[in-house]
């Protein structure tokens, strides 16, 4: 029997039940071998050690893992069905919604002819226009949903940014979260604040055709202060490293806009995104390989040492040992998958509360696999039978249940079988007991699962009413990540500044619009929408936007407004009515000013009358002859 001798509680402790972790310092000792290096620190081994025990949940390998850490020796023979996959993708599909679209507010308040808009409105329509034109280029559908898929299965989930020359663009890439590693200060006492230093770390295994031994990777993003310009160089040994731009008389060189204090010797730089106010902090980058065999067992990742490295050298030239970034932030997003504790950074994964519940139903399944091949071919005891019998032996030959099979049995003979459909229904109603259950605790709902009947359903509010904790789920989830996309979506804005690529200028907040998480009615939204638009409610743009998060096809807010009133005539002719202003209605619709009437000047009489009042001849009748002047004549 084996006994507690430690309650251990962390973010990390509904894996507690499993051997393998009931070592805190070296958790899956035997079951992953890889996370024993000298390099990677003591108090990250039962965060990786999860991470690895999810993915191996994600791709049915569950029953070898157990295998090999102990916990089940006919774990080999479990039979695993895919429900921990579904569960992390049903739970994706309804976080993203039926589409994810970048939102900048006021935008759509911008006219396209750019005549009655405020500048404002201008430029954040041309900012969501350029965030839209980057996510298509760096296919940011894609990146989400491959990080949040991690971040729903692990817990975690991560992007980089990162400014590139040659395209001159932002590149956004996704990491595995088992390569993070944030590094915070001694005196931080929240972990949630955004920490100064990370790092990303992984193994790469030796070459023996290129001659390359076992080494790890590190990226170091760290904020600093300010320093004297640098250039890329050689050590003596042929060394990529960089070295410090230095002047004619030996002083130290400035980058171009950098100026420095006398007083305190403080750089400080005004970025693009601030204006006027001048920053003392930068973000230096560094990548670089170290041999697995220079690593000694005093050094992990936090300390690795700088005269072992071998730097990378980027696509521009420039080597990557604590290169100025020029930014005064680290272009890292941290994606947890749910609301963290106080003082906690990591999330939790969607399989963590209900992994117990998996085993069981894992269980259940391999059970009734056994239970449903003793029900198709059942067990059958003969008595008074003439079994056949081998010529050469003499020793009865064994006896197969086949179709056809025919025995000849005594009189006193019988055959009995062995029945077990009633175990197999049994364990067929518990793991429809199970369904159900894992539905309730992961608040995904049997009809988010699709497992119940629509049919038994009384009414559209009864179903409402059982998607309840779904939409709690689902709200809590984006609620958690709502600001990290603000955030990504900034440093986006922010790097493309820095690379004078955008234009400069405070950053304007954008952030990223989840679509209907489910199916939405959408005839009764038209009617809402139209009813309310009509009664003075709503404003059109509320309206279109309203009609965009229902799932129609409308792309552009802005330019929907301008479709819809350059057809509005009936609304045209009320703003005439009430107006008297010809000008602002072709402005409503959308039409060019009118060419303005020409003025034709009037030709005065002989006597000083004008013509248009002069009396007019009688039709027919000319001009007396001694009233004309001969010299006219």
């Amino acid at each position: 029997m084996r006994h507690l001798r430690e309650l251990l509680i962390d973010a990390w402790s509904w894996l507690n039940y499993k051997q393998a972790m009931t070592h805190p310092t070296r958790p899956g000792l035997h079951a992953f071998p890889e996370l024993n290096t000298s390099w990677v620190p003591g108090e990250d081994l039962r965060r990786l050690a999860a991470y690895k025990f999810l993915a191996a949940y994600d791709s049915n390998q569950a029953g070898q893992l157990a295998s090999v850490t102990g916990d089940d020796k006919q774990g080999v023979e479990r039979r695993e069905f895919g429900d921990p996959s579904k569960l992390i993708d049903t739970t994706l599909s309804y976080l993203l919604g039926s589409e994810q679209t970048i939102v900048v507010p006021g935008a759509e308040h911008a006219d396209k002819a750019g005549e009655k808009a405020t500048s404002e409105a201008l430029a954040a329509a041309d900012l969501q226009e350029r965030l839209r034109t980057w996510a298509d280029k760096e296919l940011l559908p894609l990146r989400i949903q491959q990080a949040e898929r991690c971040a729903v299965r692990c817990g975690d989930g991560l992007y980089t940014l990162a400014w590139e020359p040659s395209k001159r663009r932002v590149l956004l890439r996704t990491y595995d979260p088992g390569w993070y590693f944030p590094e915070w200060e001694d005196s931080e006492q929240d972990a949630q604040e955004y920490p100064t230093r990370v790092h990303f770390a992984w193994e790469l295994p030796a070459d023996p055709i290129r001659g390359l031994k076992d080494r790890v990777r590190r990226i170091t993003y760290e904020l600093g202060p300010i320093g004297p310009a640098t250039a890329p160089g050689r050590t003596r040994g042929g060394r990529a490293i960089r070295e410090q731009v230095v002047g004619a008389e030996g002083d130290p060189v400035l980058i171009v806009g950098d100026s420095l204090d006398p007083v305190t010797g403080t750089v400080t730089r005004t970025y693009p995104w601030a204006p006027g106010v001048p920053s003392s902090t930068t973000c230096y980058l560094t990548d670089a390989e170290w041999l697995l065999e220079d690593l000694g067992s005093a050094n992990d990742v936090f300390s690795f040492l700088p005269d072992k490295a071998t730097y990378r050298v980027r696509s521009d030239g420039q080597v990557l040992d604590h290169l100025d970034l020029m930014v005064d932030f680290i272009p890292v997003v941290h994606l947890p998958n749910s609301i963290p504790d106080a003082g906690e950074h990591w999330g939790k994964s969607t399989l963590a509360t209900v992994l117990q519940l998996l085993d069981e139903l894992a269980a259940t399944d391999t059970d009734s696999s056994s239970a449903s091949s003793t029900t198709g071919t059942p067990i059958v005891a003969l008595a008074g039978a003439r079994l056949p019998v081998d010529r050469v032996t003499g020793q009865p030959l064994p006896v197969r249940v086949e179709a056809g099979s025919v025995w000849q049995l005594s009189d006193t003979g019988r055959m009995d079988s062995l029945d077990t459909s009633a175990q197999l229904a049994e364990l067929r109603q518990r793991v429809d007991h199970m369904l159900d259950r894992l539905a309730s605790n992961t608040r995904l709902t049997t009809a988010g699962l699709g497992t119940l009947d629509v049919a038994k359903v009384p009414s559209g509010y009864a179903l409402q009413l059982a998607l309840g904790p779904l939409d709690s789920l689902v709200s809590a989830m984006r609620l958690a990540r709502n600001h990290k996309y603000q955030l990504l979506l900034r440093m986006v804005q922010r790097l493309h500044q820095a690379g004078q690529e955008w234009p400069a200028g405070e950053s304007l907040p954008a952030r990223l619009m989840w679509g209907a998480h489910t199916p939405t009615d959408r005839t009764t939204v038209l009617n809402d929408v139209a009813q309310g638009y009509e009664a003075g409610v709503f404003s059109l743009e509320t309206a279109v936007r309203m009609l965009q998060e229902a799932g129609y096809p409308i792309d552009d807010v802005a330019d929907e407004i301008e479709r819809i009133q350059k057809r509005a005539f009936d609304q045209a002719a009320r703003l005439a009515d009430a107006t008297g202003d010809n000008s602002a209605v072709r402005e409503y619709l959308g039409l060019p000013e009118a060419d303005p009437v020409q003025e034709v000047p009037l030709v005065e009489s002989p006597a000083g009358q004008p013509a248009d009042l002069a009396p007019a001849q009688p039709p027919g009748q000319s001009t007396p002859a001694e009233d004309v002047d001969p010299e006219e004549g």
